[in-house]
């Protein structure tokens, strides 16, 4: 069952395989096996991916029976990983199998790449004794021109074998949480306050494995987040704009004298200010008490105005306030929605589909893209991430990962052509046209045009 994970790229939170790079090649690779995973920690490195040997990897790996060894010696020595060198292990089998360098100048070879050794003169005397050495022993003048870019492409970025081994004990380790306990898991992650995404992702992914997630309340949250069940409720940490003290402040109050009867036994038991109640309104920590954000808006500043109310542990007699009968004050879903976007950095009770202006959702949704290989489409995404790399001409692309409607992660290629003219602008629903691609039965899409969506205007305003 975990592996099945591993295989569908299934990892988000997990550590070290839930990039959107590493949880590609996991799918490419189709890794469903701890020694496939130790390799691929160390191929996804920078390196790896820059010389092509990434590709290559991938590709031997599909079809073992049919690797083309560079060399005799690669096959020997590099068998266990298809002729490619993964790690750093490899480098100095090559260099000492294939050029002929004693063990000690490998290392310092692979050292000197790797920018721990410091004497350039001494790595420059090496690399050329490389070169050297390999065609004393009669190795062919082209092949060692090729076994050296390898070995230079990569070796300053690659992991010993031992280190990838680590990582993905650890990788598996926190796959099998998320596979047998995965609400349990994804709050962990969010209350560890890491990760390589945006919060909201991983409220998502909580949503997602059947989690009932609740915007903070006072008489249930915590300083972070909790799970009951299959409820959760989001902590006061997250609020932005909540002062610290508050965090825990509010849940021991509430366990020292038992729960809030409402908005003025509240600002009484922690004496509160008003600005800092409002942020509680706004988010619906108060929705207990039946009455909706407007009325409450209105009681807090009857209560508080400009002054904080003394916090009082006891009293000997509990006068009532005065209830005023209010006109009707209505709230919306969308308002609410902006709230939490305001206060969160995400809405929770909508989804950004549901702000935007337009209906659409896009002809085609992720899983039905392997349908539609070679073919342009138009899509709908909520922006996840992005990330730029230089190409070898020194241009700049970007890798774009987004959702559909659907919760299902898109990825996109955006060459340097288009880029430029369509340009990320920042969290929000993108319209995406462009040409669907598949590699080793991963399907993506390479963007031809592509642009933010409007989202409708906030109520309140």
């Amino acid at each position: 069952k975990i592996n099945e994970q591993l295989k569908t790229g299934d990892t988000i939170g997990c550590f070290y395989i839930e990039s959107p790079a590493m949880r590609q090649l996991l799918k490419k690779l189709g890794c469903e096996t701890y020694l496939t995973l130790v390799a691929a920690s160390s191929i996804i490195r920078p390196g790896v991916a820059m010389s092509g040997m990434m590709k290559t990897y991938i590709r031997n790996f599909h079809d073992p029976q049919n690797v083309k060894y560079l060399h005799p010696v690669m096959k020997e020595h590099l068998q266990e990983t298809f002729g490619v060198m993964v790690y750093q292990e490899d480098v100095i089998k090559v260099c000492y199998h294939y050029a002929g360098l004693d063990l000690s100048d490998a290392d310092v070879l692979r050292r000197g790449m790797s920018g721990k050794y410091r004497s350039k003169k001494e790595f420059e005397r090496l690399v050329q004794r490389f070169f050297d050495r390999a065609k004393e022993i009669g190795r062919d003048e082209e092949t060692t021109r090729e076994v050296w870019r390898q070995v230079s492409s990569f070796a300053g970025y690659s992991f010993s074998k031992a280190h990838s081994a680590s990582f993905a004990v650890e990788s598996y380790q926190s796959l099998f949480l998320k596979t047998y306990y995965p609400l349990e898991f994804m709050v962990a992650v969010l209350n560890n306050y890491g990760g390589f995404y945006q919060r909201w992702v991983y409220v998502h992914e909580l949503k997602k494995a059947g989690a009932n997630v609740q915007l903070p309340c006072v008489n249930q949250s915590e300083a972070k987040v909790i799970i009951k069940g299959k409820d959760t409720w989001l902590g006061f940490i997250g609020l932005q704009g909540l002062e610290s003290q508050y965090f825990d402040l509010i849940p021991h109050e509430r366990e020292a004298d038992g729960p809030y009867r409402d908005l003025a036994d509240f600002i009484r038991r922690t004496a509160i200010t008003l600005d800092q109640a409002i942020i509680l309104i706004r988010i619906g920590a108060f929705r207990f008490t039946g009455k909706n954000k407007k009325e409450l808006l209105w009681e807090v500043h009857n209560y508080l105005g400009n002054k904080t109310i003394p916090q009082q542990k006891t009293e000997l007699f509990h006068t009532e306030i005065k209830e005023f009968h209010l006109p009707d004050l209505q709230t919306s879903e969308l308002e609410d929605a902006y709230n939490e976007l305001e206060l969160l950095g995400y809405p929770l009770s909508l989804s950004m589909f549901d702000l935007m202006k337009s209906s659409y959702r896009g002809d085609v949704q992720v899983d039905e893209l392997s349908k539609h290989i070679g073919k342009s489409i138009k899509m709908a995404g909520n922006y996840v991430c992005e990330k730029s790399v230089r190409t070898k001409n020194n241009k700049k692309m970007w890798f774009g990962t987004f959702l559909d409607s659907r919760g299902n992660f898109l990825d996109t290629t955006h060459f340097p052509a288009s880029t430029p003219v369509y340009p990320f602008r920042g969290k929000g629903c993108y319209l995406i046209f462009g040409k669907v691609v598949q590699d080793f039965d991963f399907p993506s899409v390479e963007v031809i045009k592509f642009a933010k969506l409007p989202i409708k205007d906030n109520p309140a305003m």
